[in-house]
Formats: structure tokens, C-alpha cells, sequence
């Protein structure tokens, strides 16, 4: 019989430490949520060789005291719970107790830390779980930990790690999720004595999206926020122009802690359904301050992953939220004749991420230009801006600029004498255009509430003519839109086959003889569970057997299927299926039935076509986008058509 060994400290702490420290971006991790939890509102990182020789973290937080900095690096020691019933209340990122522990057993650690009311601090070192060294230094409020040489007692674990620039870039992208996750927050990131990154901590989202992925990306993104039962969700949303090939740009944190979530992703992309091609994946930032009762995020030692009560509840409210936000704007992308490429401060052209530019001044720019417009204007002026927001802003500092005190030069035959009391007489005339200003802007209020794709609107349509025997040319107003004829029909039927399933109104063909299906218990078990999908969609089905069904009426439109082929394809994907709602697989077959019956490319059809087709377009509630996410119309503004021809020179 073999023997039970009771193991040492330092072999328990070993194999503890492989939960919690991967690799170098796990240790970062750990370090800079104690320093959040700590209260540091500035923390720096800076790491060497991708974090495996040298990592230092360094925060403004309360520090620890000197009798308990032994204390912090014993297992389950934590100063974040007390007990059990702590866990269902969390607030902090941290509580586990385990980090310190397990970093120190398997790196050299230096921590140097102070409280604020001390005069001094204290350095400690300890190596492989070993106190090496202890004593009272001078140092600033807060605490610096640096961890050399990881995995220095553990080979083994230290061959698994991956070359250093990719481990750097582990911890580049952990610093950005960090950042991300707290605006309030003042971050620094260093690689190898190089600043990669820094954010000002001034609880502005957009502004870090934009040092961190560039001004592309954060001029196509929404604001976001709605108030739900027992949660707030507030975040930014990506315009489908910037959706993505994975989903590694599916941002989510609850209660600011970055997690990855399936049941998060796929409502957020259910919500995004109608914008989306297929194999393509939102681009969003969402944070979720849900009652800490309601989540466990004491899952898993990386804190990754958690558990929310009522999953269904939770995934419908989220998937509607995010559908009516999207839904509330017209999303017509306006294509560019010419693409602009960014510059760099040394004029080069730079695309790739981390060549940003390294301070966002046009949000502080453009912050301080429209608070000196306001301040300035009239009260009528602010109301309008304040009323009407985006929409109107850049018309109104346009306006604004004619009002500034720039002296008037005489015209031919003007005496200076007249100048000056043209001068004098400015504040009756800038008092006067105001209120037309504030006319101008309610107007312009009206017209921004009517949408480039709405009945109001067509009534200003000009039908040029068809393009490629494809695509529709209209004139309107300054723009020039562009109707994908296929894209249009193929949404229209599919919308029409949708309305039909939704009412139960989907007219059945019978079948002479009836098509027998025999199923295994699998396949029983989700027809049964779907059966009134099946009917809804026309299928007739009876019993005819034990596992055998007798499919006598299939649905009368379906475009290009063989009567069986259809049905298999449907209960194939229903297996599988486990979302609430109308199921994809219908939804996908549907699109499908739709894109066989549209009117294709290299179709040419009469103007009475077009208005007819338009005008049914019109009457969806999302006409911008085809079953499968692909965009419908797009748009082309007069200015960028006089650019290409010289009328607007830069």
C-alpha cells in the first residue's frame, strides 16, 4: 500500500501557484488589481523581457502597515473578506488571499511599501517563499512590489513560456482590458524602458479607446446606457463598419472586473443580429454594476469567469437593450472615395495598433473650443445644443465663429471713422442673429429627427437611375445614395417570410405520398420541444410509429429546397440550439429562403420597381442592413464628390 506524505509549505504553495500565476500577465494582473483595491488612483507598470526577468508594479494607494506586511505573502491571508458570507457581497477585485503567496513562490519579490501615516516605510524581500530581508526605508505613500526572475525554482514551468516579446504582449493586453475597466484610473505602461501606453484617469471611456486603438475606431462608436432590474449597463457600442472577424473585441466587466462571459456574448450579438455578417462579431465595451448577490465570481482562481443568477432573464434584457440602442440609430455608412491614412507627429503614415498618437489632445481641444462657445453664446444657443446634442454641434460652431471679435477691415471707400461704428454697433447685430441662430437650429432639430430612409424623406428623393443593372442611384439633398437592388429585395422578403412565421400565418402545400422521418432519442426529444416552431413555419407532421413521423405539408415558399431537405436542415441545427427566442437555425433558414427569391444582381428593373420596392423598404423598422448583416444602402456626401474634383481643396 502506498504511503500518504503530508507536503511541506513550499511544495503546497508550488502547486497552488500554478493556479494563479500562468505566466508574466497573471502576476501583472494580481499586482495592479491589490493596487486598485488599495485606492491608488495612478499605478505603474513597467516590465523587462516580456515580464520574465522583471516586473514592477508601483501605486498611490494606502500602502500596508509593517506589521502586516509578513502577513500578506501567507496563503488565504487577505485583507478583502473576513468570512464566507463576504463572498456573496464582493466589492473588490481581489479576495481569494492567494496572489502574493504564489507569486513569491516562484520569483524573487521585493516590496516596499508605506501608509500615510507613517514617516518611513518598509522593505521586504522574500525568494521561493523564503523571508530574505526586512527593513525600514524611505519611501512615498503607497506600495512598490518587483518580481525578478520568474520561475526561477520551477524550470519546468519556466520552459512552457513563450517567446518575450509575446509574453510582453500578454501583459500589453491585459494593461488595455485594465485600463478599460477603470477610466478613473491613471495608467502607465513600460516595455523594455519604452512607454507603451498612458491614460489620464479622467473617467472618460472614449478618450482611452482612442489611445489605445486609435481615432478610426473611436469616432464610430455609441454611448451606451440603460438602467435594467438589479443592473446598469453603460459602455460604448461599435457601428457595424467596425464589426470584427473574432470576438476578442468583446469587452465586458461586471462590477469592474474584466470577464469573459458566454451567455454576455451571445446576447450582445443576438442584439446585433441584424447588423452582423455572418462570421463576423461586434466591436463593444460594456460595463455591468450588477447586485453582487446576483454574481459568483469565485469560480475559478483567475477571476475570469462567473456565474450569474437568472441566465435567461439576464441574457433577454441584455439582448433588447442593446437592439434598441442600435435600432435608435440610422446606420448608413458614408463611404469615402479615397482613403485618408493617419499621420504620426513625424508625418509618417502609421496603422497598425500601438502607433497611436501619444496624448488624445483633440478631445481636449475640442472640449475647450465648444465650453468657450457655450459660455459665450446666448442662453437659446445652449438650449439647442443641449436639446440636440451631436447632431447639431459642429453647425453650431461653425455658426458660432462668425461672432468672434476679429476687427472688420474698411471696404473700399469706408473711412476708419465708419469702420469703428460698424464695430460699435456689433453687439445689436450678433444680439439679433442669435435669435435667428436659435431659429436656424430648431429648424435644423426638425430635420434631424426625419431619417434619410423614411416616407418624409422620399418625398425629396430623386431616382437617377440603375447602375450595373445592380444598384439604384438617388439624389438627395447632399448626398448621393446607393441602393444594393438584392440586398433591398432579399430583406423585404425576408421580413415578409418573418411576419408570416411570427403570426402563424405560413401557407402549407400537402405532400402525396408523405415523407416518413425516423428519429433517434435526441432528435426526439428537440422535435418535440420545437414542434410549434415546425408548424409555424408549415410543416405538417404526424405521428406514424414509435420514432417514426409522417411529414405531410411542408411550407408552400421555400425557394430552391427539396420538400425534406429543408426540415433536416432545421432540426440538425435545433439540436444543438439552446437560446431562448425564435431559434437561429429558423432565422438562418429563412434569410436563406429569402435570398433565393430576391431579385439578384444584373436585373434591370423599370422605375415603377424601384418606388415600389423602396417604399416597402421604408416601412421596416431596420431597412439598412440584409438578413445577413450586409448593408443595404450606403451614402456619399456632396463635400467628398467636390474634394475629388478640386471644388474643395484641404
Amino acid at each position: 500500500m502506498a504511503k500518504i506524505n503530508i507536503l511541506d509549505h513550499q511544495t503546497i504553495d508550488k502547486i497552488a501557484a500554478g493556479e494563479v500565476v500562468e505566466r508574466p500577465s497573471s502576476v501583472v494582473k494580481e499586482l495592479v488589481e491589490n493596487a486598485i483595491d488599495a485606492g491608488a488612483d495612478a499605478v505603474t507598470v513597467e516590465i523587462k523581457d516580456g515580464g520574465t526577468t522583471l516586473i514592477r508594479v508601483t501605486d498611490n494607494g494606502g500602502g500596508i502597515e509593517k506589521s502586516q506586511v509578513g502577513n500578506a505573502f501567507l496563503r488565504h491571508a487577505t485583507s478583502k473578506i473576513t468570512s464566507a458570507d463576504d463572498l456573496t457581497k464582493l466589492v473588490s477585485l481581489g479576495f481569494r488571499g492567494e496572489a502574493l503567496a504564489s507569486i513569491a513562490a516562484v520569483a524573487q519579490v521585493e516590496m516596499i511599501t508605506k501608509i500615510p501615516e507613517e514617516l518611513t516605510g518598509i522593505r521586504y524581500v522574500i525568494e521561493g517563499g523564503m523571508e530574505k530581508d526586512k527593513e525600514e526605508v524611505g519611501a512615498p505613500q503607497g506600495t512598490t512590489i518587483i518580481v525578478r526572475n520568474l520561475f526561477y525554482n520551477t524550470p519546468p514551468r519556466k520552459k512552457f513560456l513563450k517567446q518575450p516579446q509575446t509574453e510582453g504582449s500578454y501583459v500589453a493586453d491585459l494593461m488595455e482590458h485594465l485600463a478599460m475597466s477603470n477610466p478613473k484610473v491613471s495608467f502607465k505602461f513600460l516595455m523594455n524602458g519604452q512607454t507603451k501606453f498612458y491614460t489620464t484617469g479622467s473617467d472618460d471611456l472614449r478618450e482611452i479607446v482612442y489611445r489605445i486603438y486609435g481615432k478610426e475606431i473611436s469616432a464610430e462608436l455609441l454611448d451606451f446606457q440603460c438602467d435594467l432590474e438589479g443592473m446598469r449597463v453603460t459602455g460604448l457600442l461599435g457601428k457595424p463598419v467596425i464589426n470584427r472577424s473574432n470576438r476578442s473585441y468583446e469587452i465586458f466587466y461586471i462590477n469592474g472586473r474584466y470577464i469573459r462571459s458566454t451567455l454576455i456574448s451571445k446576447a450582445v450579438e443576438e442584439g446585433y443580429r441584424e447588423y452582423l455578417m455572418q462570421h463576423k462579431f461586434p466591436f463593444c465595451i460594456l460595463h455591468f454594476q450588477v447586485d453582487t448577490e446576483k454574481v459568483d465570481v469565485n469560480v475559478h482562481p483567475s477571476k475570469m469567469e462567473v456565474r450569474i443568477a437568472d441566465g435567461p432573464i439576464f441574457y433577454e434584457d441584455v439582448k433588447e437593450a442593446i437592439h434598441e440602442a442600435l435600432h435608435e440609430v440610422e446606420m448608413i455608412p458614408e463611404v469615402s472615395l479615397s482613403e485618408e491614412k493617419r499621420k504620426d507627429k513625424s508625418g509618417n503614415a502609421g496603422s497598425r495598433k500601438g502607433q497611436r498618437e501619444s496624448a488624445p489632445e483633440p478631445f481636449e481641444r475640442n472640449r475647450i473650443a465648444q465650453s468657450q462657445v457655450l459660455s459665450e453664446k446666448s442662453p437659446a444657443i445652449q438650449a439647442i445644443y443641449q436639446k440636440n446634442g451631436q447632431a447639431i454641434r459642429d453647425q453650431l460652431l461653425r455658426q458660432a465663429s462668425v461672432y468672434s471679435a476679429k476687427p472688420v477691415p474698411p471696404k473700399e471707400g469706408q473711412t476708419q471713422e465708419n469702420t469703428k461704428t460698424q464695430e460699435n454697433s456689433r453687439p445689436q447685430e450678433s444680439a439679433r442673429t442669435q435669435d435667428e441662430i436659435a431659429g436656424q437650429g430648431m429648424e435644423q432639430m426638425a430635420l434631424f429627427d426625419d431619417r434619410l430612409l423614411s416616407a418624409r424623406a422620399k418625398e425629396h428623393y430623386e431616382i437617377i437611375g440603375q447602375l450595373f443593372e445592380t444598384y439604384w442611384l438617388i439624389a438627395y439633398q447632399d448626398k448621393l445614395l446607393i441602393v444594393d437592388q438584392h440586398a433591398a429585395h432579399e430583406k423585404v422578403k425576408y421580413e415578409r417570410l418573418m411576419k408570416r412565421f411570427r403570426e402563424k400565418n405560413v401557407v402549407s402545400q400537402s405532400l402525396n405520398p408523405p415523407i416518413v422521418v425516423t428519429f433517434n432519442n435526441r432528435e426526439m426529444e428537440c422535435y418535440r420541444n420545437h414542434a410549434d416552431d415546425f408548424a409555424s413555419l408549415g410543416f405538417v407532421i404526424e405521428e406514424f410509429g414509435t420514432n417514426d413521423y409522417a411529414i405531410r405539408g411542408v411550407p408552400m415558399d421555400l425557394y430552391g429546397y427539396a420538400e425534406g431537405e429543408f426540415f433536416y436542415e432545421v432540426l440538425d441545427e435545433l439540436v444543438d440550439e439552446t437560446v431562448t427566442g425564435t431559434p437561429e437555425s429558423i432565422r438562418i433558414r429563412i434569410a436563406t429562403m429569402a435570398c433565393k427569391a430576391a431579385v439578384k444582381g444584373n436585373m434591370r428593373l423599370n422605375r415603377r420597381e424601384m418606388e415600389e420596392l423602396i417604399d416597402e423598404l421604408l416601412t421596416l423598422d431596420n431597412p439598412y442592413h440584409c438578413p445577413h448583416g450586409r448593408p443595404t444602402i450606403i451614402s456619399m456626401s456632396r463635400q467628398e464628390i467636390e474634394k475629388k474634383f478640386k471644388r474643395i481643396v484641404n
